[in-house]
């Protein structure tokens, strides 16, 4: 399994390490030539969306990844990921990937002084995960199709829908890859 991971800022290179310790190649993404590669799923990690975004309409990146996404190709946003994912933030459309039916809040937790760290359920998982959180956002709500899969003190923070999966935690930067496993389970299963 080939999974590719846009480099443009975050904590991608986290993500490659926790894919290497699941037996799952990965690559990096950081131009269109990158895009064009053969890949069998799509990480889109934390950092700021909004330069996130700049960056992906200067790279001509936004519109083929949006595609992809768009037409099955699995996806998993963490933190920012999330943000670029949903279709409305704090109920105004954004111009991102805006492929999945959530409203996300940003900076839901504050500032960086409001980033925290806890252990939770989430569906899917046998076990408690370890879930960090850095200026995060949460979900507010979700429409048709998408499924709720962990909430922390009422407010959610991750959730699927089809071949798309966000958190608003920081899987990667814990040594736990049961986060990653529940994504390249999700990959393997859209293949059957």
């Amino acid at each position: 399994m080939r999974i590719a991971v846009l480099a443009l800022q975050g904590a991608f290179e986290e993500h490659r390490a926790l894919l290497k310790k699941c037996n799952a190649d990965s690559f990096e993404i950081r131009n269109l030539e990158d895009w064009n590669q053969p890949k069998d799923g799509l990480i889109i990690p934390g950092g700021e969306s909004t330069t996130m975004s700049k960056l992906l309409h200067e790279l001509g990146l936004l519109e083929p990844v949006q595609d992809a996404i768009r037409n099955g190709l699995p996806v998993f946003g963490t933190c920012a990921g999330l943000i670029m994912l949903a279709e409305t933030i704090e109920g105004k459309p954004e111009k991102r990937f805006s492929t999945m039916n959530i409203v996300a809040r940003r900076n839901a937790y504050g500032r960086q002084l409001g980033s925290f760290f806890t252990i939770g359920k989430m569906k899917g998982i046998e076990k408690e995960i370890p879930m960090t959180f850095i200026r995060a956002p949460y979900i507010e709500s979700v429409k048709d199709g998408v499924e709720i899969l962990a909430e922390v003190d009422g407010k959610i923070v991750a959730a699927r829908q089809g071949n798309q999966l966000a958190t608003a935690f920081h899987p990667e930067l814990n040594e736990d890859v049961s986060v990653h496993s529940y994504f390249l389970k999700m990959i393997r299963d859209s293949k059957k």
